[in-house]
């Protein structure tokens, strides 16, 4: 009973970890869609936000020292 948990844990980990993963092809973009280019655009959208907006405004503010 124990192993049969495990298994499924296992599996569950390695649904999870195929989908964080970047895909490694134009087929495999293909087959994600829309889902894939939203997730690439909130996260340069997340990031240059942080690094050109937030990060000189906090400079500029004395928060922090560069």
């Amino acid at each position: 009973m124990n192993d049969i948990r495990q298994e499924e844990q296992v599996q569950s980990v390695k649904k999870k970890r195929r989908f964080l993963r970047f895909p490694k092809s134009w087929a495999e973009v293909k087959k994600l869609g829309w889902k894939f280019i939203l997730a690439f655009i909130l996260f340069y959208l997340i990031r240059d936000s942080i690094i050109y907006i937030l990060l000189p405004y906090l400079v500029y503010k004395g928060v922090i020292n560069p």
